[in-house]
């Protein structure tokens, strides 16, 4: 019986993990036509408004599709308390390629920085034109567009590590969040994301089983003031990151992150009095 239900576990499992990738494909694509004819018809005010709350809604209708299925758990609830803020830059470490989803499915106005080929992508580029997203490349407009955006009120979504974590703690900085938050005289708030997985991390394949359940946790670090020396804001940054990762890395072990409330107290023991 035992063996039975192992087996049954094991075949749902992959049921799960194959579902998730069509379910999140199928409904960027059914998206993009939509996208594409509003584009144009739209001013840049409605265009932006109305793709941001789209992939608002959408993500956090797939990341509730992941939760129902009882292998995945999403502890997000401090994102909330970012929804009315003032313009900022939100700053998280990047485990896997979840992150992005996890932080725009709990907030309307959040610009993103894409790389030009998701930008270009068939199942994602349409969306993130219509919501106004920002091109990475060339760094001298990405800039200009990015600070532009601070005046619709907007937050800006930026991984300081520019790609997905490959080593502990973390991937070596980019300067450019320490450039646009001086210029555009914007805060950074930190976000630190845990998982008890590498599913989705740099060199996944879409396609490969994890061991499962998989638990991801959000929380709210350190939010810096504007910085005056970017060079001196960008190794304060990257140590704090570094340092304050509870377990000195993104990645649990599996079947190992504390319950909220255990996690939450293991933090603040840490913080200073």
């Amino acid at each position: 019986m035992r063996a039975l239900a192992r087996a049954l576990l094991f075949v749902y499992d992959y049921l799960v993990i194959y579902l998730n990738v069509l379910w999140l494909g199928v409904g960027c694509l059914a998206w993009t036509p939509i996208a594409l004819i509003l584009y144009p018809l739209l001013s840049e005010r409605q265009g932006r408004a109305l793709g941001r709350r789209f992939l608002m809604s959408g993500f956090r209708l797939y990341l509730a599709g992941l939760t129902l299925s009882r292998r995945f758990s999403f502890d997000l609830e401090d994102l909330d308390s970012l929804r009315d803020a003032p313009p900022m830059i939100i700053a998280p470490n990047h485990p896997c390629l979840l992150d992005a989803l996890m932080v725009i499915s709990r907030l309307p106005n959040v610009s993103c920085v894409l790389k030009t080929r998701l930008m270009d992508n068939m199942f994602l580029g349409a969306g993130a034109r219509l919501a106004r997203f920002t091109r990475s490349e060339p760094v001298r407009r990405m800039m200009y567009l990015a600070i532009r955006d601070f005046e619709c009120g907007s937050h800006l979504l930026l991984f300081p590590e520019g790609t997905r974590t490959t080593r502990d703690p973390i991937n070596p900085f980019k300067g450019s969040i320490g450039v646009i938050a001086r210029r555009a005289r914007v805060p950074v708030q930190t976000v630190l994301i845990e998982t008890d997985s590498h599913y989705m991390g740099k060199g996944w394949s879409l396609f490969r089983k994890p061991t499962l359940p998989i638990h991801y946790r959000v929380r709210l670090g350190r939010r810096f003031d504007p910085p005056h020396n970017t060079q001196q804001f960008m190794t304060e940054l990257e140590h704090y990151f570094a340092h304050e990762l509870v377990q000195g890395s993104a990645f649990y072990t599996p079947n190992t992150m504390p319950a909220p409330a255990e996690r939450r107290q293991d933090v603040s023991s840490r913080s200073p009095s």
